[in-house]
């Protein structure tokens, strides 16, 4: 990558120097040149780790070299056709120029990589805070998870298309962790809504729908303080995609600060939630409900135990629903117009669903 980038800078300047100028590597092979031919040409006998060059100007079978790198070591040099003065000033301005670049996209490459391993749990707690004063990191901002899950999608890079999105490189960080996930570590203002980052995952999904034809859904997890925690804020973006997978079926943006009852289910041994369906189906089972009864009950509560509102959702009569509500307590021991045996009933049938799905577990 820094070889594309240093033939951008070589580009932009093969006019303003009117001369033959490059990069060559420490394997003395040629890397960048505004004499395309020469790219990739060996020169011989040419080392960057000669003690005598020691980072200073030198000059060789009618070129001007200028070595230059990261943290100390010769990496590249630059060379300008020419042994003059003018030769040399302009080898100390490419190697300026080109080290900076080099610089930025190290800095930024480690950056993403360093949250990368830390959201995966790929580097020691102790080390975390070390790697970070290393890179500048700032740790005292708020940030937040964002899993970007790709359902279906044509040739389009959704990647390349959210990288887009959040371009801002020192304070979002945009990359993949499969061939479907891809994670967006965002800075967000201490005291944002969480309806916020709900609007900025919907526009996500929205651009990657409307203009791109890229079906996705996203999990946010919690907002954190520091990098260590961005770990969780990661697993939590993670769960909330599988929890919605379980209860939320038809949601697109699922955010881990809003599952509410069905976080807790999630976090359940199975044996405990099977033990649950058993001690409130004493007088039968949740499998002798039809669907026409499920229906029934699923209007019911969201329509807040009302029987005329929950009828007249329904078309049918007040009688037929209280009917049917009768015909549900008989066979379960459950009258949903109270108010405990309904909370007990709606959580009966939310563990019947996760024992049904089988989700992952993080």
């Amino acid at each position: 990558m820094s070889n594309r980038l240093f033939q951008g800078i070589i580009y932009q300047m093969r006019e303003s120097m009117d001369r033959v100028i490059g990069v060559v590597d420490d394997t003395a092979t040629i890397v960048s040149c505004s004499n395309l031919i020469k790219i990739g040409e060996v020169i011989e006998y040419f080392s960057l780790d000669n003690e005598e060059n020691n980072g200073n100007i030198f000059i060789r079978d009618g070129y001007t070299y200028k070595p230059f790198g990261s943290k100390g070591t010769n990496e590249y040099a630059v060379f300008v056709e020419g042994t003059d003065e003018m030769a040399s000033k302009y080898c100390n301005i490419l190697a300026i120029a080109l080290s900076n670049v080099k610089m930025y996209y190290d800095e930024k490459y480690d950056r993403n990589n360093f949250i990368k391993n830390v959201i995966l749990d790929n580097i020691l707690p102790g080390d975390i805070y070390v790697k970070a004063k290393e890179l500048h990191f700032n740790s005292d901002v708020t940030r937040v998870a964002f899993l970007i899950r790709i359902i279906s999608s044509n040739d389009i890079s959704a990647f390349e298309v959210i990288q887009n999105l959040f371009p801002d490189k020192q304070k979002d960080f945009v990359f993949n962790i499969s061939e479907s996930d891809i994670v967006l570590i965002k800075e967000i203002k201490s005291d944002i809504d969480s309806k916020d980052l709900e609007k900025l995952a919907c526009s996500i999904v929205d651009t990657l729908g409307s203009e791109f034809y890229t079906r996705a859904i996203v999990g946010i997890g919690s907002c954190v303080v520091g990098i260590k925690d961005l770990a969780r804020s990661f697993k939590e973006a993670q769960v909330a995609l599988e929890v919605g997978k379980v209860f939320e079926t038809e949601k697109t943006i699922v955010s881990y600060d809003n599952l509410g009852i069905a976080r807790l289910i999630y976090q359940l041994p199975t044996t405990l939630c099977e033990m649950f369906l058993k001690e409130v189906f004493k007088k039968g089972s949740i499998e002798n409900l039809d669907h026409e009864t499920l229906f029934t009950i699923q209007k019911f509560f969201e329509n807040n135990l009302n029987v005329s509102e929950t009828s007249r959702k329904l078309f049918v009569h007040r009688n037929t629903l209280v009917y049917r509500l009768e015909k549900i307590k008989k066979l379960t021991g459950l009258d949903l117009r109270e108010f405990d045996h309904a909370i007990i009933f709606k959580v009966a049938l939310m563990v019947k669903k996760y024992l049904t799905s089988n989700p992952v577990k993080y």
